[in-house]
């Protein structure tokens, strides 16, 4: 596997539910954005990244409820 090139901090800061006609879950939507804070290593890490925001659609009901409101994450850009 190939080094990260650029790393990011995030925070999920919303999840929206939809729900199929059966009213089960049909899909999420997650919104991440940088993550700031007063730890040492957000102060490292928000000086270089300022900022940054994401949003993913999932569909796989296995991955539902894995990325919780407040839940800090990394995400690496590799190169495919």
């Amino acid at each position: 596997m190939a080094d990260a090139v650029i790393r990011a901090k995030v925070k999920v800061t919303s999840v929206k539910r939809s729900v199929n006609a059966e009213g089960n879950y049909a899909n999420e939507e997650i919104e991440l954005s940088a993550v700031y804070g007063d730890s040492e290593e957000n102060k490292k890490w928000s000086k270089w990244t300022p900022s940054a925001q994401f949003k993913l659609q999932i569909n796989n009901e296995a991955a539902f409820g894995k990325l919780p409101v407040g839940k800090e994450f990394y995400i690496d850009f590799i190169p495919a």
